[in-house]
């Protein structure tokens, strides 16, 4: 029996080393992979506290009597004779995970109440200054930092995803 050689095909060492390639890339390309998905992330939660922000604004000015709600369900509900409330419903209530975020709103720990149920237009009560934060749900995988903003509207944060509380003692400004 006669041995061809010309066999075509590869040997088990060049598909070693092509597998082994394969992983270093891999290596180096998924924890910059993992940074660009905190980053974006992050982005998001900015994006919430903005949007929570500019709600809070828009029902002060039009329906709470210049006073803010304590809630995110009570931004979520529409004042009558309309079937859109002052934010979407994606932040829908306090404790809802976006991005890998925990999103919240409270009262800041000043405020006063401004008006009650029966003077709004969307049946909820109005106080003088809230406080929304958003914080990371895993520390280092979804997030690296948390968020906060308030009644004058400036975002905060800190660096290792500690939930912020109102007053900001923590917080170092992110934007203004």
């Amino acid at each position: 029996m006669e041995m061809s050689t010309d066999q075509k095909g590869f040997t088990l060492i060049e598909l070693l080393i092509v597998v082994a390639i394969i992983g270093i890339i891999a290596a180096v390309a998924v924890p910059g992979l993992l940074r660009a998905r905190m980053s974006g992330n992050e982005a998001s939660a900015i994006g919430s506290l903005r949007a929570i922000s500019s709600a809070q604004v828009t029902y002060s000015s039009s329906c709470g009597q210049n006073g803010y709600v304590e809630r995110l369900e009570d931004l979520v509900a529409a004042p009558p004779g309309d079937n859109r409330g002052f934010i979407s419903a994606d932040l829908n209530a306090n404790g809802v995970v976006k991005s890998g975020y925990a999103v919240n709103v409270s009262q800041d720990s000043s405020a006063m109440p401004v008006a009650d149920t029966s003077k709004t237009c969307n049946g909820t009560n109005a106080f003088s200054g809230y406080f929304a934060e958003a914080h990371p749900v895993m520390i280092g995988a979804s997030g690296q930092r948390s968020f906060a903003t308030d009644t004058l509207g400036a975002i905060y944060f800190n660096n290792p995803g500690v939930t912020l509380a109102p007053g900001m003692a923590d917080g170092l400004v992110l934007q203004q």
